[in-house]
């Protein structure tokens, strides 16, 4: 095993680490971001509420990575074969048990946070923060999970996008203008070309294991496409919020991260994503 793949303890710490994946982290914390950054200029930001939405989004995202990390493994779909970062139930850095034990405890932690927005927000976030616990679950697990129906890419734009964007301007504002819907597209977006991307290299294994993900559904180039699509379509509704909403110039600052958005651009383009 060469060292770039070389693995840490079983349960021990790193193992936890490499479990909750940080780099998925920032799928969870740009949506709380813009959000928050929305609340700012419409003047209704409030700090309480901004920390407990960051925090609760980064727990759901931890939850999520521990479910779908043993659920995968408990139905097939994570073989020995699989492309990608070794997941920890696969590879024996943890139990199922352990993994489960941490899944609930990240949910948990989620909803204590949840509770402080109730507070700060009302009875509606407690619909949010179940809706999205039960999403997280049920992406891959329980009878039939959405992930392995071709349902995942709408989940996650649904959940990651506009629930999570609008969400955290709601607990700080108690309202959710037209405006920040629009501004949560391009999250979502974005957050769904990084499944996407991942579903594309899974493509046969996830075919053998049974799970149905869109990009199984469309192909290797069909999901080449709708990777492009959804990219254009963020770059896109973000430069049009500008003149349709008459949002200050420097939200156009979204364009200087065009740069690394090439790259995969790229390497989907040529087949070696």
């Amino acid at each position: 095993m060469s060292a770039e793949r070389a693995l840490p303890a079983k349960g021990s710490i790193g193992a936890w680490r490499a479990a909750a994946r940080p780099p998925t982290l920032t799928a969870a914390v740009a949506p709380v971001l813009v959000g928050t950054g929305a609340a700012i200029g419409d003047g209704v930001f409030s700090a309480g509420p901004f920390v407990a939405a960051l925090f609760g989004a980064i727990l759901l995202q931890i939850g999520a990575n521990f479910a779908n990390d043993v659920f995968d493994f408990e139905r097939g779909a994570d073989a020995g074969d699989r492309l990608g970062p070794p997941r920890a139930t696969q590879t024996g850095l943890l139990t199922p048990t352990q993994m489960k034990v941490g899944m609930w405890l990240a949910f948990l932690l989620a909803l204590l946070a949840g509770i402080y927005l109730v507070v700060a927000a009302g009875w509606i976030v407690i619909v949010i923060g179940l809706a999205s616990i039960a999403a997280g679950l049920i992406y891959t697990g329980g009878p039939w999970p959405i992930g392995y129906h071709a349902l995942g890419d709408a989940f996650t734009f649904a959940f990651f996008g506009m629930v999570a964007v609008v969400g955290t301007y709601f607990v700080q504002a108690e309202a959710a203008p037209g405006l920040v819907w629009l501004a949560a597209v391009p999250v979502g977006c974005t957050v769904t070309a990084i499944l996407v991307a991942n579903n594309l290299r899974d493509i046969d294994t996830d075919r053998a294991a049974g799970k149905t993900t869109l990009a199984v559904v469309l192909g290797a180039r069909g999901t080449r496409a709708w990777y492009w699509l959804l990219v254009v379509a963020a770059y896109g509704v973000a430069i049009a919020l500008w003149p349709a909403t008459r949002v200050e110039p420097w939200a156009l600052l979204v364009l200087a991260s065009l740069p690394f958005a090439l790259a995969p651009l790229r390497a989907v383009a040529g087949g070696t994503a």
